[in-house]
């Protein structure tokens, strides 16, 4: 008996250990053994977490692959296929920066570090349209750093003074002075500090890195506003809606969800992707460019299949 309780206490000790390096409950790895796999989901309520360092958007369909909730003491990244999504991308950033603020962290102010192409092309923060998108223009900093060892100093110093509700670090692309060591200093940096750290890659493909959680966001077709009589008002545009596919998550994950969101409720509500409207083809469309003979390889797909020799 005493022997089976010091092995049980060693086990206890190991996970707490485990889960502390990855930086999840521990309860989670110690329902592993004695629950089902569904039962790994717990139930989320808007706003409302049994850990205080998530962040809860009251859908279930976001939160419970999550394990409650984005983390608000790590490191979290959004990425990009194209750069033509950039807009995209920064909207989803931006609105769910408003959804920290509301968690009054730090001095109640978004730092963002640019990139200076993909400012280019998405454009640089309006205040009136950050009202308009319901954040309120003086949380916000935004700034340029010309270097990617700038940025990355910057990212790391911001964590470092906890002054922040949260820091978004923007990159282009994988640059390679930004790889699996770069961002494991800043992940163990956001924990120490208990901040959370958003990557936005604009136009990225999937790496080893070591944020929690990674989301592939492309844009969706926004529906029609409504009319106080509860109709469509025809052609016109409503809420922008975004379509999110988690790409690296420790519990089994959703394959796409469409969020939409209300800078009036300030919330994101789920989308149906049946009722959005259909995306318009090009009047001519006509065919795709070629890639280039001398120019960079396409990345190749992740998890390609490989076979393995058999065992007998």
């Amino acid at each position: 008996m005493a022997g089976s309780a010091v092995a049980r206490e060693s086990l206890s000790v190991l996970r707490e250990t485990i889960a502390r390096i990855e930086g999840r409950p521990a309860s989670v790895l110690a329902a592993a053994d004695t629950v089902s796999l569904p039962a790994l989901r717990p139930q989320s309520k808007a706003g409302d977490n049994a850990n205080g360092n998530l962040l809860s958007l009251g859908l279930p369909e976001f939160d419970d692959p999550l394990g409650g909730g984005l983390p608000l003491d790590g490191l979290s990244e959004i990425r990009s296929g194209e750069l033509r999504d950039a807009g995209a991308a920064s909207g989803f950033m931006l609105a769910l920066g408003v959804c920290i603020l509301a968690r009054k962290l730090g001095s109640g102010r978004l730092l963002w570090i640019g990139e200076t192409i993909a400012g280019m092309e998405a454009g640089l923060p309006h205040a009136a349209g950050l009202a308009d998108y319901g954040l309120d223009p003086a949380g916000l900093l935004y700034a340029a750093p010309r270097r990617p060892e700038d940025a990355l100093w910057l990212a790391e110093a911001a964590l470092a003074s906890g002054a922040f509700a949260a820091v978004i670090l923007e990159v282009r692309g994988n640059p390679q002075r930004f790889g699996l060591t770069e961002s494991r200093r800043l992940s163990l940096k956001a924990r120490s500090v208990g901040r959370p750290l958003l990557l936005l890659r604009q136009a990225g493909v999937e790496e080893a890195s070591s944020a929690l959680f990674r989301f592939h966001l492309r844009p969706a077709p926004a529906a029609a506003r409504h009319l106080p009589d509860g109709s469509m008002l025809g052609g016109s545009i409503g809420n922008p809606v975004f379509h999110l596919t988690l790409e690296k998550s420790r519990l089994p994950a959703f394959s796409d969800i469409f969020l939409e969101w209300s800078a009036h409720d300030r919330q994101f509500f789920l989308a149906n992707p049946h009722a959005l409207p259909a995306t318009g083809r090009s009047a001519d469309p006509g065919a795709h460019f070629s890639a280039s003979s001398d120019g960079p390889d396409r990345a190749a797909p992740m998890g390609s299949v490989v076979a393995f020799s058999r065992a007998s």
